[in-house]
């Protein structure tokens, strides 16, 4: 099972994809990069990202917050 600070650790990491989800800091940006905005770049990028992370947390972290060390639900 995961320890305490990987348990909080996997919490950052999703708070920050989170946060990024939104590119707040394009809004209002009209660049244009290899015929997209660049803005859908950005997702492009996010989204690879998060589906990265998250096939990293389901293989080590899957269960946390949910089920206990012993297997009983939290």
């Amino acid at each position: 099972m995961a320890s305490t600070v990987e348990r909080y650790g996997w919490a950052v990491v999703m708070g920050i994809l989170i946060v990024l989800a939104i590119p707040w800091f394009l809004w209002g940006v009209d660049r244009v990069v290899l015929g997209l905005p660049l803005w859908l770049w950005w997702h492009i990028g996010w989204m690879l990202l998060a589906s990265v992370v998250f096939r990293q947390f389901t293989r080590r972290a899957w269960g946390i917050w949910i089920v206990e060390t012993g297997g009983e639900a939290a």
